[in-house]
Parts: C-alpha cells; structure tokens; sequence
C-alpha cells in the first residue's frame, strides 16, 4: 500500500518557528517513509502495558476514559501464572465489554529462574526459557489463558515462540490467537526482525533506543506491525521519545503506540505487597498517552489511528512447519 499524504506532510516540532528564523530543517525524504499499514486501515495503535491485574485494569480504563484515550491493546508483565481464573476472566470480561485486546506474558523467563547466568555482567540467556520444562510452563500457560479467553500472548524467547506458532496452526490454541514477541529480547536489525515475524510473531517489540533510519531499514523488509515504548521503563533505557511519536509513525508503521513510564521502580512480578505503586503507575500511563496524543494531533497525524476494536496484523511470512 502507498503512504498516506497526511504521513509524509505531517507538521514537525518547532518547524513554523524555526524556519522563520532561517533555521529550518531539510525537507523529509518520502523514501523514508513506511508504505505499510493495519489491516483495515491506520498506521497507529495503542498499548497500554504492565496493567498487572483486575484492579490495574479496572484504574487503566477509569483513567482512559476520565481523558478521552483510545485503546486498542492492555498488556500484563508478570505472566499468566501470577493471576488466578478468576482474575484473568474478570481482565477477559473488563477488555472484551471495551473491544480491546488483552495480551498476558507467558512465564517461566530466565530471569525468575535458578540460572546464574542471568545475574553475571554479560546476563547470560536473559528472559529466554531455559529447558524443556521452561518451555512446557510457556505452553500451559498459553493453553490456560486461551481457554480463558484471551487472544493475545506476550513471548520473550525463540523457541517458545515458534513452538505456539506451530500450536495454533494445529489447533492447540485458537487460530486467531496473536503472539506478541517482548521489549526484552526485541530485534535491533532487519534481518532479525524478518526471523522473529517467520517465527510467528504477529507484532514485534523492537528496543526503544533504535534510530529513526533503523526503522526505515526494517519496514523494507517487513510489514510486521511494530511495539514501541515512546517512553521506555527504567530498565529499558528510559528513553523518552514523545517529540518524535509522528516520525515515529511515518518510519514504523503499523506501529503500536506502547505509553510506559520512567523513573518508576520495577513491578515484575507483582503481588498486592506492591498495589499503591501499580495503581498509581498505571493511571500514569494513561496520562501519558494523552500527551502524546495530542503532541499528534497537534502535528497533523492524529487522523491515522487504526479503527478501535481492530487487533489482527494481516498477512504476514511464516516459515515452513516441521512434518
């Protein structure tokens, strides 16, 4: 599909005053731009992550709807195993009254386990499944939650990915079932990128610190829509980039909107010892997708938000499947 005009005229920060002052920047290079877009039309979606249960939830929609911010995905961090059937069914029935998907993260991950490595300088596997039996409790997990309802599945290892990809296509999970591949082990080039969405990821969270040319370079290889924190946690770099959220769209569309929070400790994985910090944060990051909203309408792009309600990634490459 062609880019939007809207996407490649859109206002950039500062420029009306800037050029004034014979300090304008160089013209945009619509060869810079994505051609891709969401199935059914739209270049952005938003995300809503690290809303670690019920009452989170319940505070996230609160807020959302007190400041006028659509949603079209809440995301959880801690994984499935850290929330009872009731709790998941209530996050189920809350997200599915609203249209919105719920995505909840499979565990076991390196980092929770016994592994040593993960605590060394070079961090070792990091939030990768270690062993069989890693594997096999990402695998219930996602049977678990599916059964539950949920549609949307968090992954931070290779393996477990291709091993759900492979699940749904026999009808182990539901088909439409989406697999989300997390900020922790996000690819940082084209090529890696190209692998994770063979694999079966449906949307692909790439590290907050990529350059807007690296966008560029990945969207000429694939069209798998993108996760971007615009404003990273702490223990993602806590890079805030809400003055770039339009480039970020005219470079990596389709692209999820993820709004997270620096300078707020970690909640992974939560229990109620932490529910004035999760509670707090939450609405937080609804606020801040509010300004980072209207920082887009302001420049122009505000208009190529996906329809609410719309999940799916369209058609994308997958590897062979194994006999």
């Amino acid at each position: 599909m062609t880019t939007d005009a809207s996407a490649t005229a859109a206002r950039r920060p500062g420029e009306p005053a800037l050029t004034t002052l014979g300090l304008g920047a160089p013209a945009l290079d619509p060869a810079d731009a994505s051609p891709h877009t969401f199935p059914g039309g739209g270049r952005w979606r938003t995300e809503i992550p690290s809303c670690e249960g019920p009452e989170a939830l319940a505070v996230v929609l609160k807020e959302a709807s007190k400041l006028d911010v659509p949603i079209h995905r809440i995301s959880q961090g801690s994984g499935v195993w850290m929330l009872t059937d009731a709790e998941i069914t209530e996050m189920v029935d809350a997200t599915g009254e609203r249209d919105i998907e719920l995505c909840l993260f499979t565990g076991p991950r390196g980092t929770w386990d016994i592994g040593g490595s993960t605590r060394t300088d070079s961090r070792g596997g990091g939030l990768r499944a270690r062993g069989h039996d890693a594997v096999a409790g990402c695998v219930e997990d996602a049977v678990r939650a599916t059964e539950l309802g949920v549609k949307c599945l968090l992954v931070a290892d290779e393996g477990v990915l291709w091993t759900l990809h492979r699940a749904r296509l026999a009808g182990i999970i539901p088909a439409d079932t989406t697999l989300k591949v997390s900020a922790l082990i996000g690819p940082v080039n084209p090529a890696a990128y190209a692998v994770y969405e063979n694999l079966g990821g449906d949307s692909v969270n790439v590290p907050s610190d990529l350059t807007l040319d690296h966008l560029t370079e990945i969207r000429r290889v694939s069209a798998a829509p993108m996760d971007m924190y615009i404003e990273a946690p702490d223990d993602l770099g806590g890079y805030v980039r809400m003055y770039e959220v339009a480039e970020l769209i005219r470079r990596g569309a389709p692209l999820y909107l993820k709004f997270g929070l620096s300078k707020a400790p970690g909640i992974y994985p939560y229990g109620h010892h932490m529910r004035d910090l999760t509670l707090s944060t939450a609405r937080e990051r609804v606020r801040r997708g509010r300004l980072a909203l209207d920082l887009l309408a302001r420049h122009g792009v505000g208009d190529d938000m996906a329809p609410l309600g719309s999940r799916l990634p369209g058609t994308l490459k997958r590897f062979g499947t194994p006999s």
